[in-house]
């Protein structure tokens, strides 16, 4: 019998090159940003051409029919903006239409469960998608290629359908039991009402219903005929068909805002985050206390048992203001996804962007292809509470896309994935990159702990007997390996620019099959 924990870690190589860079939890959509750059545009462009990709490549972590942050830091110095195009309750939701029925509901969370989990499944759970209207801002204002030009590649993978492998039929198969409980997305995802296998010869290839014919309508029709035209109207009617509250209003008065970024000083670096209900924030606050208690001693040694404790301690502070202040964001996993671009005149973009629960809502529009978020599960569905159910008001999330600037010019960008992990795993990779004085490469092979509100630690299984000691006269202390499933810690991805070689370095989770960073040909 193998160990688990003893197994062997997975690792991979670091991209440099002069050119641009787009590392994403897919290999394959960051191969579209890559080409994006290699044409001639900037990072945005790449972003937005990736984010796209993004949608039909892991429709179980993102897609049009959810919400992110994006924020860019120009290579001249500007200062970062943050393209906020999160999600918000319909004007019509109805608290009164979640009744609390007792018990604590699935998937971890720390209030009373719901009737028939309407905030967690379903039409009632939808709140309005933001991602298309943020990502037509983003290129309207920072990038350079047109709209049609960025929806290309996207329409042509959809065209193709999803590529079915190990990894994408774990991940259908994962949530199968939830799945077939809604037509649309189980005539998609479940054909013959299983998940789909891999071809034993060559690549196969799942249809995606009518995703691709709604992608082309929005090249052509552009950004707001999701919220004002065929797209929005088709979107509303099978909504309410379906129960929800989502109606053509919400489409309609739906608009992403652009806003400076929050922007954190830690020692001679300033890191630029999203504001708000963000775990920007909490970031803050973890980075405030890491400043009076970490103090790196052996740089060549790396972290030690000091210093997880101060990360630990950090964290834990930190999510007791956010949970006290801000509110309740679940704690049950959360399938977003993260990526980041580096352009070969060194403008930095980290964009974060979900459906929330893998594969959202689980409900699929037949008429459009659109699977729609959940986002009315970062809800407190209790009332009185900071983060309760309301409607037109927008949920506390999770998302930390960051970039992080050295003298006055960005200098990295990075992010994860994987619901309240990631603030944890992002501030140790900050940490790593600027404490210790890493290379992208060491930093992301650097074992982490996860602190995330729940009472406890979880440790990286490589990290020493000397580290779970440390951390036990704090808190109850759990050891877990880096795996592809269950996923225990965040799933991060990373750009970064040498300004002295002029070369950028790129870096994906180590844990997952499908990510990777990939630079621009030529």
């Amino acid at each position: 019998m193998i160990d688990s924990l003893s197994a062997p870690t997975p690792r991979k190589a670091v991209v440099t090159s002069a050119g641009g860079i787009v590392a994403s939890q897919s290999r394959l959509a960051a191969s579209v940003g890559a080409e994006v750059l290699a044409a001639g545009g900037n990072a945005v462009d790449a972003a937005v051409a990736t984010s796209f990709a993004l949608g039909v490549l892991e429709p179980w972590m993102s897609g049009i029919g959810g919400g992110g942050y994006l924020v860019v830091a120009p290579s001249d110095g500007t200062p970062p903006q943050v393209v906020d195009c999160s999600m918000v309750a319909p004007a019509a939701l109805d608290p009164r239409d979640y009744p609390l029925v007792g018990g604590t509901g699935p998937g971890g969370f720390g209030w009373s469960a719901v009737r028939d989990d309407r905030n967690l499944k379903g039409a009632p759970s939808v709140a309005v998608p933001g991602l298309v209207a943020g990502l037509g801002v983003a290129l309207e204002r920072f990038g350079t290629i047109d709209w049609r030009s960025a929806l290309a590649p996207a329409i042509a993978l959809a065209e193709r359908g999803l590529p079915v492998d190990w990894y994408s039929t774990l991940s259908i198969a994962v949530e199968a039991r939830e799945l077939v409980a809604f037509d649309g997305v189980r005539e998609v995802y479940l054909p013959d009402g299983l998940p789909p296998a891999p071809a034993e010869e060559g690549v196969a290839h799942l249809p995606l219903g009518n995703l691709a014919r709604t992608l082309r309508r929005l090249a052509e029709a552009g950004p707001r005929d999701f919220y004002e035209g065929e797209i929005a109207g088709s979107v509303a009617r099978e909504l309410r068909a379906a129960g929800g509250s989502l109606g053509p209003e919400d489409l309609s008065g739906y608009h992403a805002t652009v806003r400076l970024a929050l922007e954190i000083e830690y020692r001679e670096f300033t890191a630029s985050t999203a504001p708000g209900l963000t775990a920007g924030p909490t970031l803050a606050t973890a980075l405030r206390a890491l400043t009076g208690t970490l103090r790196p001693r052996s740089l060549a040694a790396g972290p030690d048992a000091a210093a997880y404790r101060a990360y630990a301690a950090a964290l834990a502070a930190a999510y007791d203001e956010r949970l006290a202040t801000l509110g309740h964001a679940s704690p049950a996993p959360s399938c977003t996804t993260h990526l980041c671009v580096v352009d070969r005149q060194g403008t930095l973009v980290a964009l974060t962007q979900t459906l929330l629960s893998r594969f959202g809502s689980k409900l699929l529009l037949p008429e459009t292809g659109i699977l729609l978020n959940n986002g009315i599960m970062w809800f407190d569905p209790r009332p009185g509470r900071p983060n309760s159910l309301a409607a037109g008001k927008r949920p506390l999330s999770n998302m930390c896309p960051v970039v992080l600037q050295r003298d006055g010019r960005p200098w990295a960008a990075l992010g994860a994935s994987g619901g309240r992990r990631i603030m944890p795993a992002v501030a140790q990779l900050l940490s790593f990159l600027v404490d210790w004085g890493m290379t992208l490469e060491a930093a992301f092979h650097q074992p982490r702990l996860d602190v995330s509100g729940e009472g406890r630690a979880i440790l990286d299984a490589r990290l020493s007997a000397a580290v779970e000691r440390e951390l036990a006269t704090l808190m109850p202390v759990l050891r877990e390996p880096v795996s592809v499933y269950p996923a225990q810690f965040a799933s991060p991805s990373a750009v970064l620019r040498d300004a002295a070689s002029g070369l950028n370095h790129g870096m994906a989770d180590i844990a997952s099959p499908w990510s990777g960073a990939v630079a621009e040909a030529g």
